[in-house]
């Protein structure tokens, strides 16, 4: 559960302004106060909406490891999750979700992460479940329960790094940018034969090292009864004893004596990529936030060096890429381009000098700058619309950068810095600087690599990969651990009072004499505005032997208008510090923007040119063109692409909706400009089309910004061709698509069940929660928790305007491949006895009080809005389904299950290593498995 770059993404301030163009003044009201044993509080009101959460950040990441004794933090992330003394197993997600609520855990190479974001009843809920494995979690920690998630572990590091395209890239760089003992030499996931060895005394010994309250943040926000906290942190955090007494990491920056140069020969990728790495320094630095700043200007835009030379002038790659990340004691910039195709790294990496001398040459100019400083103001911001979010940058700020009041100090910052301090910091870390570089290449494709690159020894993990190991089937027995004393009786859980009722928002609607309808929400708690423009049709407009051109539409459209060169519509948007993007599924096109309040006239009416003055332009129509086959071919190494499009395959047969919206390569090769045009002139209408826009706008305001479509944007007939649905699956079919050596197997088995605006549709996804809608489904809990076959499983109902799939899917390591199939199946069908009432509470408490935090953010607003034009939906739609739950039968569900859950009419479709995996499967009495390729074609 790694979130790195979200953390450094997520920002959290109040902002007022006090006028469009006057200095935005950034304020955060906040309470912070220390507990005797050393635990800092920061209590935050807003109320909002009627939930709180709860955060605590413990400043202990995998920089506080050890060699040979990696991976601890990020094992007690999970540990932290399955009891403690006075919560049992498994309760701690069930409690919460029960409660309509939602909770999970992160760790980083600095940090470690809980929450849990409640409806504001069940607050003291949370507190007691937080602090109780804060001070009595190991009288809990067996050697039975640090086995199980071992496994979870070392699964997830199967799914996230062993079993992907580039999977050990952080690792490799790790290794050779930082030396052997150095806190960042090894990953956050840690070394699989450290968490192998791990005793059950080390992990205590590191929990009662860098877990106590003196070593952690906490904080509450939300709608909070202060004086009522204040009471339940000392109830509840108040007895925990201190921890032993830890300092903070000082900065270990680190230097290269020369150039490494390392090659590896990846079993997944497709095309060659390079990495470069310099080493520099740890965040809240000057130099950091002049880095940022550095590797925007060289990257992000087409007037950036990287991408005129690399991509636009010699046509090596699709992207290219410079980030700065920067840590707690020291950070790295890295240079990345994924390759086309057959392209040698040494031309990537001989093409980034010429892009950075070009950088020395031509510099920038003020104006670049403020564009760059313009889009970081605006993505600041962004992160203000959860509580949650600010939550945790209040205590990433107090851990961190000394005081959470440093949020008004942190963005001042980015804003100063100038073109003295970037030139200064290219100087001081990249020009003439030794760096890491890494020539990540396919299989048998060494030489791709760049010149005088040794090859890297990296030890892979060997899996019993024909069946499993008895270490791993045995549990153990629950051993007993002393029990740790409490001043007052922790067992008995809070009671809640009343869950807040659901309060939906006003939703405005409007339409312009042209067809065009707008949906609006006013949400002014925020500067803000945020809004969608959705076209119907998407890749149902393709023509089947053209699949592919409404995709490229959306690509093509933000590449200039009529009125503006590519470059110049990049640049006015970046300039208003604005995000707007478009995108295409398999049955619409779409158009996103989001802007401060101040900008929103000046954003409508780029939007206004993108949608009504296309430029399509010929250059870069190739350049997509190029990039799009590249993209297809790349997702055939990805074991998990390569099982979702093939699933597709099998649902939807001959149906347009069984391709990919990228299309074929063949597809994509065969079409010209003019099937674009074509596309544009017959399909793109404000008469099969709708705006949902949530944000400090209002109604008048929004009706403004977008009148000049109605007279700019003419409509026209769309004609939506008639494509027969396969025949209902009769009888179990399976398939088996094979990568060979895979780590992992992927596994999916459902079939067509139900559109949208089917009767049955809510019903059946209530249905399905104990199944595998929840972390506390079956499928989950036996396949993750009891078994640690895999990281995480699922099931669920999907549908739109088109029957879609009820699906059953996980990713599991391959020696319990035939295992993991035949629980999928058991669970489905033994699912068709019904459930206990107990099961029954908890579904219904789980999705009725959850609405209490569904209306928090934009994109929740906009989700709703979303639904209530696309599908014709009444504005209070929520409510009627508050009653279809509060209504739901045990025969109801059981009805429901067994019209819907029938594996004996399912596919079941795996995507594994098929020399060891395959018989395992067929001796499910599933019949035998027909071999598919990677597009889902059979194999004779």
């Amino acid at each position: 559960m790694r979130l790195t770059a979200l953390l450094l993404s997520i920002f959290v301030v109040v902002l007022f302004l006090t006028g469009c163009q006057k200095k935005s003044e950034l304020k955060i009201d906040f309470e912070k106060y220390t507990l005797a044993n050393g635990l800092e509080v920061i209590l935050h009101t807003d109320k909002s909406d009627p939930i709180a959460s709860v955060a605590v950040v413990y400043h202990v990441g995998s920089n506080r490891e050890l060699k040979g004794r990696t991976g601890f933090a990020h094992l007690f992330e999970h540990m932290l999750f399955q009891e403690s003394q006075h919560v049992g197993q498994d309760q701690f997600f069930k409690k919460i979700q029960g409660s309509g609520g939602t909770l999970n855990g992160f760790t980083f190479e600095d940090g470690t992460g809980y929450y849990e974001v409640v409806p504001k009843n069940a607050l003291e809920m949370a507190m007691w479940l937080e602090s109780d494995r804060m001070g009595w979690l190991l009288s809990t920690v067996t050697d039975e329960a640090l086995l199980n998630q071992k496994d979870v572990v070392q699964n997830e590091k199967r799914f996230r790094v062993d079993n992907r395209p580039y999977g050990h890239t952080n690792y490799i760089i790790h290794k050779l940018l930082y030396p052997e003992n150095h806190p960042y030499n090894w990953q956050v996931i840690g070394e699989l034969e450290d968490i192998g060895n791990a005793t059950r005394d080390d992990v205590v010994d590191f929990y009662k090292k860098w877990y106590g309250p003196n070593n952690a943040t906490l904080v509450i926000a939300g709608d909070l009864d202060i004086p009522q906290t204040k009471e339940w942190v000392e109830k509840y955090f108040g007895e925990i004893k201190r921890g032993e007494e830890t300092t903070d990491p000082k900065p270990q920056h680190v230097s290269l004596d020369k150039t490494k140069r390392v090659s590896f020969e990846d079993n997944f990728a497709s095309s060659a990529e390079l990495n470069m790495v310099f080493p520099t320094v740890e965040q809240y630095t000057d130099d950091s936030y002049a880095l940022d700043l550095l590797t925007d200007l060289l990257s992000d835009g087409k007037k950036a060096p990287f991408y005129k030379v690399i991509v636009e002038e010699k046509k090596l790659a699709p992207r290219a890429y410079a980030y700065v990340n920067p840590m707690e004691i020291t950070g790295q910039v890295r240079f990345n381009v994924r390759a086309f195709p057959g392209k040698n790294l040494q031309e990537i990496e001989d093409a980034v000098f010429e892009a950075l001398a070009r950088f020395e040459a031509e510099s920038f100019t003020e104006a670049d700058l403020n564009r760059i400083k313009a889009k970081s103001e605006t993505n600041f911001y962004n992160g203000i619309s959860s509580i949650l979010s600010k939550s945790f940058q209040l205590a990433f700020y107090n851990e961190y950068a000394g005081s959470p009041g440093y949020v008004t100090k942190d963005i001042e910052r980015k804003l100063a810095v100038t073109k003295e301090d970037i030139m200064r910091v290219y100087n001081t870390y990249i020009k003439d600087k030794n760096y890491v570089l890494t020539s990540f290449v396919p299989k048998g494709k060494l030489e791709l690599s760049a010149k005088d690159c040794e090859l890297f020894p990296l030890k892979e993990e060997k899996i019993d990969i024909a069946g499993l190991n008895a270490a791993q089937e045995e549990k153990g027995e629950k051993a007993e651990v002393e029990k740790i004393p409490t001043e007052f009786d922790r067992s008995v859980e809070p009671k809640k009072g009343a869950a807040p009722a659901l309060n939906l928002p006003d939703v405005w609607t409007h339409t312009f004499s042209n067809g065009l309808k707008m949906y609006g929400i006013v949400h002014d708690e925020l500067p803000l505005v945020q809004y969608s423009l959705t076209v119907n049709g998407g890749m149902l407009l393709d023509k089947p032997e053209k699949i592919g051109v409404a995709n490229l539409i959306s690509d093509m459209m933000m590449e200039g208008t009529a009125n503006k060169t590519p470059l110049e519509l990049e640049e006015t948007i970046d300039g208003l510090g604005a995000n707007v993007n478009m995108f295409t599924g398999k049955q619409s096109i779409g158009l996103t923007a989001n802007m401060l309040k101040s900008r929103t006239t000046d954003v409508a009416k780029i939007v206004e040119e993108i949608i009504t003055q296309p430029r399509w332009d010929e250059k870069e129509f190739a350049r997509i063109k190029t990039e799009t086959i590249e993209a297809i071919n790349r997702q055939k190494s990805d074991p998990g692409s390569v099982a979702r499009n093939v699933w597709a395959k099998l649902l939807y047969k001959d149906h347009i909706l069984s391709n990919n919206t990228y299309g074929s390569e063949g597809s994509v090769e065969n079409i010209s400009i003019d099937d674009l045009k074509n596309f544009y002139t017959e399909n793109f209408s404000p008469s099969v089309s709708y705006i949902t826009i949530v944000g400090s706008v209002s109604k008048d305001e929004a009706i403004k910004l977008f009148s000049p479509l109605e007279e700019k944007w003419q409509a026209k007939e769309v004609t939506f061709a008639e494509y027969a649905l396969p025949e209902p699956v009769t009888k179990k079919q399976l398939y088996f698509v094979d990568i060979p050596g895979a780590k992992q197997s992927q596994i999916y088995v459902g079939k067509l069940a139900l559109k949208y605006t089917d009767a049955d549709y809510y019903p059946s996804y209530v249905m399905n929660y104990n199944l595998g809608g929840s972390f506390n489904s079956n499928v989950n809990m036996i396949l993750r928790e009891e078994k640690g076959y895999t990281y995480g499983a699922r099931s669920g109902f999907s549908g739109t305007e088109y029957p879609g799939p009820f699906a059953a899917s996980s990713a599991v390591r391959s020696n319990a491949t035939g295992e993991s199939v035949k629980i999928f199946k058991d669970e489905i069908d033994s699912y068709r006895n019904g459930i206990t009432e107990d099961e029954l509470a908890f579904t219904k408490n789980a999705l009725i009080q959850s609405n209490a935090r569904r209306f928090e953010t934009f994109g929740g607003l906009l989700g709703m809005l979303k639904n209530i034009a696309r599908y014709n939906l009444p504005h209070n739609y929520m409510r009627d389904r508050e009653e279809i739950v509060t209504n739901m039968t045990l025969e109801n569900h059981k009805d429901l299950a067994n019209k819907y859950l029938q594996t004996e009419n399912m596919i079941f479709l795996v995507v594994g290593d098929a020399a060891t995996q395959k018989s395992s499967v067929e001796k499910l009495g599933l019949g035998k498995a027909i071999s598919l390729d990677k597009d889902g074609n059979v194999l004779n």
